[in-house]
């Protein structure tokens, strides 16, 4: 490492002493064979770092072959024929079954089906939150029920607890953004996001990197992103938070997105964050007209009907798609969308998303690209980024930087302000007034990039569209 990194490491350590964590690519070997992500990995190197910063890798290798699910365990087995419970930390799929009016989990990585799992009534109240419906972590304490003639046998959530170690203090993680510059703020979002800063080009480059980060922190944030295989995005939205969803081709119905009416049950988007959409190209839906009006109700207003029901979420939408690219790097026509499927080139749903990031610009994931060093942990980060979601002062002190005119249209103006907002969260977390930030600097790594993001999407509405304009609104920093 050179000075300048182990500088840095040096703050992280001392500003985020219980919050950091030692990143070392060598040591993901140690989780073969598991099917973790980020935010779980992160949890259980701090757990067995030693107060000298190694990491006690016996200690975490027990821990896996004791404690965590794995493809191959013989824990089925053991259930039914030692009677014995087993506390595993686990991802675990909660189903409605109506008819029987019982809640029913499956466990992938075990091989535990859906048909084989309850969760007793008395859990399911006690967690109703975590254990109504879909994909969750948790320490989950399973027993085998075995048949007593009226019900067949079954095997039971026993206990659970919700996977969350962290209680983040967003006052304490606000005031130590203080102590950093903002380069060195933007190298530690970039390694807490497992990438090496080295590896990128310029600050432009790591800007355009953060932004995937900013339906993370901003509620109902739409965003689209196209680029090469190899650059990561994938990465970022299914291994860096619990929070998130992502759909990796297939067939996409309204009641998964929204509501279940046979099921009963609200969709992912009123679960997760965020619905990451990912390789588009081969994503179907199973009736384009009736999903197509309620995701643009959807994305317009954070509400939908479906039915007798009305939901209401705060998730963004995420559409990821790869682009073909020249020998220079760049797209082989000005239409980017002209590869993706018809659905989304509708111009009125296509308005409704906010930004557009150009992944072509962003390097591929080479071994320098792996982070080393000091970084937040990816679960304390994540949870940071979720607390965020909620925080008023951002969005208050956006509008009170920003001039828009009487006459703008107004999805770009909520778009430019939305993306200044979660910039503004992302680089400047300890501001709480707008005489923290310099004016220049709001413009220079809020305003700016929000309007560029939102004028790629006006490009491409006005080339399917020509009732659209290019012209975005003249929105400015007050000067007075």
């Amino acid at each position: 490492m050179d000075t300048n990194l182990n500088e840095l490491d040096e703050k992280i350590r001392s500003v985020f002493p219980y919050e950091s964590v030692m990143k070392q690519p060598g040591l993901q070997q140690v989780f073969s064979g598991y099917n973790l992500p980020s935010f779980v990995k992160d949890w259980l190197l701090q757990k067995h770092t030693e107060i000298d910063g190694s990491i006690d890798t016996d200690s975490l290798k027990d821990f896996l072959t004791k404690h965590i699910a794995y493809k191959g365990s013989k824990i089925k087995g053991q259930l039914i024929n030692d009677g014995s419970q087993v506390t595993l930390l686990a991802r675990i799929i909660v189903e409605p079954d109506v008819k029987s009016g019982i809640l029913r989990f499956s466990i992938p990585d075990i091989d535990i089906k859906s048909n084989e799992a309850r969760i007793p009534p008395h859990i399911a109240r006690e967690h109703s939150s975590e254990l109504s419906g879909g994909e969750t972590w948790g320490v989950v304490t399973l027993v085998y029920v075995p048949p007593d003639g009226r019900t067949p046998g079954a095997i039971e959530l026993a206990d659970y607890k919700p996977f969350k170690p962290y209680e983040v203090d967003l006052d304490y993680f606000r005031e130590r953004r203080k102590e950093f510059t903002l380069e060195e703020w933007i190298d530690l979002l970039i390694r807490s996001m497992e990438y090496n800063p080295r590896g990128f080009r310029s600050l432009s480059q790591k800007l355009l990197f953060i932004s995937r980060l900013l339906v993370f922190v901003e509620p109902n944030l739409n965003m689209m992103e196209l680029a090469p295989k190899g650059t990561g995005k994938s990465y970022t939205y299914s291994n860096l938070t619990k929070y998130g969803w992502i759909i990796s081709g297939g067939t996409v119905t309204r009641a998964k997105l929204f509501y279940d009416i046979s099921k009963q049950m609200p969709g992912i988007l009123t679960q997760y964050d965020f619905v990451a959409m990912d390789e588009v190209e081969t994503i179907r839906f199973s009736d384009e007209s009736e999903l197509l009006g309620a995701l643009k109700n959807y994305l317009e207003s954070g509400r939908f009907t479906v039915g007798n029901y009305n939901g209401v979420s705060s998730a963004g939408m995420v559409l990821l798609g790869n682009i073909p690219l020249s020998h220079d790097k760049t797209p082989l026509s000005s239409d980017y969308l002209a590869t993706l499927p018809p659905f989304f080139k509708n111009s009125a749903l296509l308005d409704r998303f906010h930004g557009f990031i150009e992944g072509w610009k962003l390097p591929r994931m080479r071994e320098d690209m792996k982070v080393r060093g000091h970084a937040l942990n990816v679960e304390y980060f994540s949870e940071i980024l979720h607390e965020m979601r909620t925080v008023p002062d951002f969005a208050d002190i956006c509008k009170r930087l920003l001039r828009i005119p009487e006459n703008s249209d107004t999805r770009d103006t909520k778009a430019i302000v939305k993306l200044s907002t979660a910039y503004l969260k992302l680089l400047f977390s300890h501001v709480r007034d707008i005489t923290d930030i310099s004016k220049e600097e709001f413009q220079m790594y809020c305003l700016t990039p929000a309007k560029e993001m939102r004028q790629i999407i006006k490009r491409q509405l006005a080339m399917i569209d020509r009732e659209f304009s290019e012209e975005l609104p003249n929105i400015e920093v007050v000067r007075q």
